[in-house]
């Protein structure tokens, strides 16, 4: 019994120890589907304003989703207004229609580049939203509800010198 605990106690350290470059990481689970009026925001508290970061969109789905790209609006609110949008695309899945990101069975995570050595200049609370924009083609109208999505996460890791 000691060694066991020994043992687990190790693995739990050394698992920990691995990621010591993560400053933020969170998940907003979604219902296996993502309306296209869905935002989903991070808080971010506490952000040093002197490191950079790289910042990372992560996604998992299920073989639901039925797409190869997937295309993102994502928002950074500064602490004092200001507000930086960008428009992303990426690329889920191979063109012999392979997933590419990790995973075992029908759920996937892709862990998606957003923005890299990004620093923080102002003290206090930052917002990041996310929503997704697909369409088909040939329609302006978005897609409703945007199947077999089912958890995006937001990430920042520190940039180690």
């Amino acid at each position: 019994m000691p060694r066991t605990f020994l043992l687990i106690l190790l693995l739990v350290t050394f698992f920990i120890g691995c990621d010591k470059d993560r400053v933020f990481d969170e998940y907003k689970s979604l219902p296996n589907e993502w309306n296209k009026d869905s935002v989903l925001t991070f808080t971010l508290k506490n952000i040093d304003t002197l490191q950079s970061y790289n910042l990372f969109i992560n996604v998992r789905n299920s073989t639901d989703f039925e797409y190869s790209n997937l295309f993102l609006i994502a928002e950074i609110q500064f602490p004092q207004g200001k507000v930086v949008t960008d428009t992303l695309e990426y690329e889920m899945a191979a063109p012999n229609g392979k997933w590419l990101g990790t995973g075992f069975g029908d759920l996937k995570e892709s862990k998606l580049w957003y923005k890299e050595q990004v620093q923080f200049p102002e003290s206090g609370k930052y917002r990041v939203s996310v929503q997704h924009a697909m369409r088909k083609n040939g329609n302006e109208k978005g897609i409703q509800n945007l199947k077999g999505i089912t958890e995006i996460g937001f990430r920042i890791e520190k940039i180690l010198n």
